[in-house]
């Protein structure tokens, strides 16, 4: 049995020697992963700068855009990043929506559940033939990798092979990424009643489609949390998670968590004043009792039980965003509390055997 992991995110800086002090400080403060998340920058890159300025905690992207991404470019840069960090890297997709693949990044979208599976089964067929020797021949239906020459081959890791995490909010995706990934990022926009419900329950038929049990996958986030040293300083931080929770719940594509529990006349309003340029007015319209569903939030000295309350049995690996004038000694010490929360999860020694 495994303990919890703690990850926590950059804030996307794209200043790459603030990058490398936030990622030193994550790495002092003994959280276990440094997530980078594809905003107004390039989270590939990001993360070899990340990774070049640590030492220890592991380095990811939360999330990179796939399909934007040729598989063979993206498995090349993630070569890279884990061979130079000595396998601390793991790389984060998601498909992203249709209107960002379309319209932002000029990207056809087209089966996107069955194409995310192919994009990981060719990565990974690529790495074999990189680190095993295997003979390039990759045939599906969205992708065709059959060219490698010894001039292309990079050498040998001698590491053990980069773990690729989904992000899946609906039923069907979520049974995908459970069937494939070696971890599952599910969305802060999610309840304790959406995963009792609807996310555990994909989860088990994705992992029983594949044949593999629970401790083959790393299922990470699931909810916010918001903390801090004293009541002011976590009020302030869930007023942060009221406007998060008010853009979500006005995007289609989250509509049914909403709906799973009776919230759909908010998720229109929301969605309406969207489309009308309400933006700064829209965090006011969720009540507490809908806000609370999403988010953990307390003290630092309550944290662990509140965590462990929430997040105990269902998630292997939380996030979780200190205060930036919190000591390391304090952090330390939350770190080493939530430590102690079992998880199922149990990572493979080497993803080649």
């Amino acid at each position: 049995m495994r303990v919890m992991r703690i990850d926590t995110f950059t804030g996307e800086n794209n200043d790459w020697g603030k990058l490398a002090e936030e990622a030193r400080r994550a790495e002092a403060l003994g959280v276990d992963g440094f997530a980078i998340p594809e905003i107004t920058g390039d989270p590939l890159l990001n993360a070899a700068m990340a990774a070049q300025a640590t030492e220890r905690v592991q380095v990811r992207t939360g999330i990179a855009v796939a399909f934007p991404r040729s598989p063979m470019v993206l498995a090349e840069q993630a070569w890279s990043i884990h061979r130079n960090s000595g396998g601390r890297f793991a790389l984060g997709l998601g498909t992203q929506v249709k209107a960002h693949n379309e319209r932002r990044f000029s990207t056809p979208w087209r089966a996107p559940r069955s194409r995310i599976v192919e994009y990981v089964e060719a990565l990974r067929a690529i790495w074999r033939c990189w680190e095993l020797g295997e003979r390039l021949d990759y045939q599906g239906d969205h992708y065709q990798f059959s060219l490698m020459t010894p001039e292309f081959t990079p050498p040998k890791s001698n590491l053990p092979m980069v773990p690729i995490y989904l992000a899946a909010v609906r039923p069907r995706t979520l049974e995908s990424a459970a069937a494939v990934a070696d971890g599952l990022r599910l969305h802060g926009f999610c309840t304790g009643k959406y995963y009792e419900e609807v996310v555990g329950p994909a989860i088990e038929r994705g992992l029983a489609s594949a044949g593999r049990s629970r401790s083959e996958l790393d299922v990470c986030g699931g909810g916010f949390i918001m903390s801090g040293p004293d009541e002011e300083t976590v009020m302030k931080n869930r007023e942060w998670v009221r406007y998060r929770v008010a853009f979500y719940a006005s995007t289609p594509a989250y509509r049914p968590v909403m709906s799973l529990h009776g919230w759909d006349d908010l998720a229109d309003k929301l969605l309406h004043m969207t489309k009308t340029g309400q933006w700064q007015k829209m965090a006011a319209e969720v009540p507490d009792d809908v806000l609370d569903e999403f988010c953990v939030y307390t003290t630092y000295d309550e944290l662990p039980a509140a965590i462990e309350a929430r997040f105990g049995g269902v998630s292997d690996t939380i996030e979780l965003a200190f205060e930036d004038d919190t000591g390391p000694e304090l952090a330390q010490d939350v770190v080493s509390r939530i430590h102690a929360i079992p998880s199922g999860f149990e990572a493979p020694a080497n993803h080649y055997a």
